[in-house]
C-alpha cells in the first residue's frame, strides 16, 4: 500500500510557504501552497521546514558510560535526523557501533577516534601503542559507508605526556586515508598555537567556543593569528557545545570579531542532554539566536553546511526525487534563561522547538 503524505504550509527559512507531497519515503513535488496532491495531510502553519537536522557531534554509544546515549534519544525525538558519533569507538568497538543502527531510525555516521580503544579511556591518547596506524586504516576500509572522518582529542588530560605527537600520527592517517580530521581542543598542553598549524582544509576545530584559558582568542577576545590562518586554508570551525566547551564569552567575542561558525553541534550524551547544559541541538540552536544570529544562519549550519561537510550535499536539500530527510520545528516565544559550560547566563525571548522528523523515510513526532 502507498504511503502518502503532504505538508501543507510549512515555512522555509527564507519565509516562503510551501507545501511538500511524500510518497512512500520519497519527495514527490515541493509546491506553492494548495497545488499537491492528496494524501495524509499534516498541518504545519506556523512551523518553518528545513532538511533534517545534522549534529555533527555528539556520543552515541551507550557502553561507554558516562559518555553515550541511546541512538534516537539525541537523534529523531529532538528533530535531529543524522548525528555523527565523535570519536566514540576507535577501532576496537566501532563494529559495535555500526552495528547499532539496525535498531535505530536516526541515520548515524561515525568519526574513527585515532586510538583503538576510544572512550573506553579518558586518556584515550596518553600511549602510543593504542594509536595502530594499520589497524586503523583497516578498519576505515572495513567500515567505509559508515566511517567519515577521524576524531583526535588533544587536551593535556588525554595526551599526557605525549604532547603533539598523537595529533602527528593523526595528521598521517587523514593523508593516508583521504579522509577529514575533526580535532577536540581543550586544556593545554599542547598550546592551541602547536595544533592550528598541523590541521589542513576541511578538517575541523570543535569546542571552538570554549573559556578555557587555551582558547582561540587573546586576552583582549581577539582572534589569533594561528586561528585567522587556518580559517584562511579551509579549516572548520565547529560548535561542539558539551558540558565544558561552551561559553557566552568567547562566543560574544567571536562574534564582535567575525570569526562565525561553520557548524552548530551539541557534544551530546546522556548526563547533559538530561541535567544541561546541552540538553538538546534545538536548545543549543536557540542559544545562537539569542546572541543574535539570524534563523536562516543558524539552521544552515546544522543542514546545508554540515552535510557538505560529510560530502552527502543530498542531506542539505528539499528536492523532489530525493529521499525525505526533513526537520519541523517552531520558534516558539517564551522567556528563557541560557546557561553556558561556565555557568554564565543571558536572557531570551524565543526557542528552537522540533516538532516532527522525516528520517529514512519515516515520520516521528517530536
Amino acid at each position: 500500500m502507498t504511503d502518502r503524505w503532504v505538508l501543507r504550509g510549512a515555512k522555509l527559512t527564507d519565509g516562503r510557504a510551501v507545501d511538500i507531497a511524500i510518497e512512500d519515503g520519497v519527495i514527490r513535488a515541493v509546491t506553492a501552497v494548495g497545488c499537491t496532491a492528496d494524501g495524509q495531510t499534516m498541518d504545519c502553519t506556523g512551523w518553518y521546514v528545513s532538511s533534517g537536522w545534522i549534529d555533527l557531534h555528539v556520543h552515541a554509544f551507550p557502553a561507554f558510560h558516562p559518555y553515550g546515549d541511546e541512538i534516537d534519544e539525541i537523534g529523531v525525538k529532538q528533530g535531529v535526523a543524522v548525528i555523527v558519533d565523535a570519536g566514540s569507538c576507535g577501532a576496537d568497538r566501532i563494529g559495535d557501533l555500526a552495528a547499532s543502527r539496525e535498531k535505530a531510525m536516526t541515520t548515524v555516521f561515525a568519526l574513527l577516534n585515532v586510538s583503538k580503544i576510544g572512550l573506553q579511556r579518558i586518556d584515550e591518547l596518553s600511549d602510543l601503542a593504542w594509536l595502530d596506524r594499520e589497524l586503523a586504516l583497516h578498519t576505515v576500509h572495513a567500515y567505509s559507508d559508515f566511517i567519515v572522518g577521524w576524531k583526535a582529542r588533544m587536551s593535556g588530560s588525554v595526551v599526557r605526556n605525549n604532547g603533539i605527537q598523537p595529533l602527528l600520527i593523526a595528521r598521517e592517517l587523514a593523508e593516508a586515508s583521504g579522509l577529514p580530521l575533526m580535532v577536540h581542543i581543550g586544556s593545554a598542553p599542547p598550546r592551541i598555537e602547536d595544533i592550528l598549524p598541523l590541521l589542513e582544509k576541511e578538517d575541523v576545530v570543535t569546542h571552538y567556543l570554549n573559556g578555557k584559558s587555551n582558547n582561540l582568542f587573546d586576552g583582549n577576545g581577539r582572534p589569533l593569528q594561528e586561528l585567522t590562518e587556518a580559517v584562511a586554508r579551509g579549516v572548520r570551525l565547529d560548535v561542539g557545545h558539551g558540558t565544558a566547551s561552551f561559553s557566552f564569552r568567547t562566543a560574544e567575542a567571536a562574534l564582535q570579531s567575525g570569526i562565525g561558525f561553520d557548524t552548530i553541534s551539541s557534544d551530546i550524551y546522556r548526563g547533559n542532554r538530561q541535567n544541561g547544559p546541552v540538553y538538546s541541538l534545538a536548545h543549543v540552536m536557540s542559544k545562537f539566536l539569542c546572541l543574535g544570529y539570524p534563523l536562516e544562519e543558524v539552521v544552515d549550519a546544522v543542514t546545508v553546511r554540515a552535510a557538505a561537510w560529510l560530502r552527502k550535499p543530498e542531506l542539505g536539500r528539499i528536492q523532489a526525487g530525493d529521499h525525505a530527510n526533513l526537520t519541523l520545528f517552531a520558534i516558539e516565544e517564551e522567556p528563557v534563561v541560557f546557561v553556558d559550560s561556565e555557568g554564565g547566563t543571558r536572557r531570551g525571548d524565543h526557542q528552537i522547538k522540533p516538532k516532527g522528523v522525516f528520517a529514512n523515510g519515516r515520520f516521528s513526532a517530536c
